[in-house]
């Protein structure tokens, strides 16, 4: 049964989960001037580091989440960390959750302290919803529901004003026009593999950014284009994101080296021409990239394989100075940073991520 009430944010409320975490040696905070992310004091802030997948589709990070995260920031010395997070586990709506959602939304704030503690950044990713029905449909979707205005609400409250936090509206919108990304309206997805057809009221990314800052808080705010994010002309068409009681948006892209629809395959050189054109206007910032050959083959006399793919994408956001977080600090991952849980770089990918991350 759909439940679209507020009563399990008014339990949260007077059962004490909106108390704020501690913080510790917290970052400066963070705000959009003009096209830029700009800290405190005014100067140019510039976010890099890695995605740690795991709290989106298990209960517990997989026993080690905290773990990867402290290796991601003192390891391999990254200020900025993604965190996909499932809006169904926050609440413990999940298969195998018994608490109502308390040692999951505990383990969050063990790594935004830890990140906090180390000088860095965490964006909080709503990465799996439910297709606006509790506990079922637990996973990707083309855009937010019902159900993510209430995750959001209940997030955004515990961690307004915190500088270490930023939000991450929504993973990889997709199969949808720039009008419903921004204002919602009906979707039906269908399963590639089944035909199977789900049917939903989603939200646009307007209502989850009026929804956070609902509760007073301005934290910065990211938001991804449509296409699996990969893109971003609609937002200078007219979609940008209004936020009058913010502290601005960035918007994100996610490149890979695939083709997208209507868009095709393009060379990193290409991509940067299109992103550029955004980033002159608004502030960007590359919440997901690189290259798996074996699921992304290069064509034929390409002259490209993952490490020359990723290398030149890496030499791309040197240049342009621009923020990003590379996917994905699992092994498992497509593609992946690390060959083992002993945190072992992967030699196409991960060797040299870590090394930019070494540099100044």
């Amino acid at each position: 049964m759909k439940n679209r009430t507020l009563g399990s944010f008014a339990l949260l409320v007077s059962a004490g989960f909106l108390a704020s975490p501690p913080l510790s040696a917290a970052p400066p905070a963070l705000r959009v001037a003009g096209n830029l992310l700009v800290d405190s004091t005014g100067l140019p802030a510039r976010l890099r580091g890695v995605n740690c997948a795991g709290m989106e589709f298990s209960n517990d990070g997989e026993g080690r989440i905290v773990r990867t995260v402290r290796e991601a920031v003192k390891g391999w010395h990254a200020n900025f960390i993604r965190l996909p997070l499932s809006q169904d586990r926050w609440f413990g709506r999940a298969p195998g959750q018994e608490d109502g959602g308390a040692s999951y939304r505990g383990l969050v704030a063990q790594i935004v302290d830890l990140c906090s503690g180390q000088g860095a950044y965490l964006l909080l990713d709503l990465h799996w919803s439910d297709a606006d029905v509790w506990g079922q449909n637990i996973g990707q979707h083309d855009l937010p529901d019902a159900n993510s205005v209430v995750f959001w609400k209940n997030l955004a409250a515990i961690y307004a004003g915190n500088p270490a936090v930023l939000f991450d509206l929504y993973n990889e919108p997709s199969h949808i026009t720039w009008d419903q990304w921004s204002h919602g309206g009906p979707v039906t997805e269908t399963d590639k593999k089944t035909g199977a057809r789900l049917s939903y009221e989603a939200v646009g990314l307007q209502a989850i950014l009026d929804a956070i800052r609902s509760t007073g808080a301005r934290n910065v705010a990211v938001a991804g284009g449509i296409n699996w994010s990969y893109e971003t002309g609609g937002i200078l068409q007219g979609h940008s994101l209004s936020d009058p009681a913010g502290d601005g948006v960035l918007y994100a892209n996610h490149p890979y080296p695939h083709a997208f629809e209507g868009i095709g395959r393009e060379t990193i050189a290409q991509w940067s021409a299109r992103l550029e054109a955004l980033a002159a206007r608004y502030p960007v910032i590359i919440t997901e990239f690189g290259s798996m050959e074996s699921r992304w083959p290069f064509p034929a006399g390409s002259g490209y394989n993952d490490e020359k793919w990723n290398r030149e994408m890496l030499a791309a956001l040197e240049e342009h100075g621009w923020s990003w977080s590379a996917w994905d600090f699992h092994p498992s991952a497509w593609p992946c940073l690390v060959s083992d849980w002993n945190y072992t770089p992967t030699p196409h990918f991960g060797f040299w991520v870590r090394q930019a991350l070494s540099r100044k």
